[in-house]
């Protein structure tokens, strides 16, 4: 299935840059409100319904014996036709 990109920013940031981000999508999520990203003129607002599917990944990008790329990411995901995300098992934990 193809992929389209509605919306990418990628910048460094502080820890806390970070974190004040992240509260602020939790928020919306709280108050089951939809998240709107913005960027200089783009933006695109998403409304996830109240069960979307939550994938946390932890990856290492780059040669086996050699210094690589770390990454953590955060994933919301559901259909568009409005349905919920899959029911998997397995209670995730941070830490």
């Amino acid at each position: 299935m193809p992929e389209e990109v509605l919306f990418k920013s990628e910048s460094g940031q502080t820890r806390e840059e970070i974190a004040s981000y992240l509260h602020s999508v939790a928020d919306k999520l709280e108050q089951d409100n939809a998240v709107t990203l913005k960027s200089g003129s783009e933006s695109v607002t998403m409304e996830p319904p109240a069960r979307p599917t939550f994938e946390v990944k932890a990856e290492r990008e780059g040669p086996a014996d050699g210094p690589g790329k770390v990454s953590i990411e955060f994933e919301l995901e559901w259909d568009e036709n409005g349905s919920e995300g899959a029911d998997e098992s397995g209670q995730l934990a941070i830490e």
